[in-house]
């Protein structure tokens, strides 16, 4: 009986064990690189709202803080659901898909916060288009700005 118990014993420590370990593995890691505040993304719940010709939910002029997340492959733009939901820059974070949202868990927060993902790219794209951006920052030609040019 007791042999029974131990190997029991030993087989809920393993799958305990080996279940945190699953937990902790969800998580990636990323760094906190771009943060503005803009316009709050419309709730998804106004679906019959909208098909009756209402606003599809509450409007609101509220702000809420749009990051942009870099991970090991994705880089990440995403909206905070409220004004108070602050990262600071250049924090390494970890974040895992929670349905169709982020749930991001900076290193000293106890608790999960939720953003929507706005947009994704792969990382080496947006590396590609950022360093086309400082090569255009840095060397700007005339005739890039049709707007400006003159007739002769």
């Amino acid at each position: 009986m007791t042999k029974a118990v131990s190997s029991k014993f030993v087989l809920g420590i393993a799958l305990a064990l080996c279940g945190s370990q699953a937990w902790a593995g969800m998580y990636q890691h990323g760094t906190v690189v771009r943060m503005r505040m803009v316009d709050c993304l419309p709730m998804h719940h106004g679906f019959v709202s909208m098909m009756s010709g209402g606003p599809a939910g509450p409007v609101t002029t509220e702000v809420c803080p749009e990051y942009t997340l870099v991970s090991e492959r994705v880089v990440f733009v995403i909206v905070g659901k409220s004004s108070d939901q602050l990262i600071p820059l250049a924090d390494v974070v970890d974040f895992r898909f929670n349905k169709n949202e982020l749930a991001m868990r900076p290193d000293d927060a106890r608790h999960e916060s939720k953003f929507s993902i706005k947009e994704m790219i792969l990382r080496s794209d947006w590396e590609m288009i950022q360093k086309h951006l400082m090569e255009q920052m840095a060397n700007p030609s005339r005739d890039t700005n049709v707007a400006l040019q003159t007739r002769e």
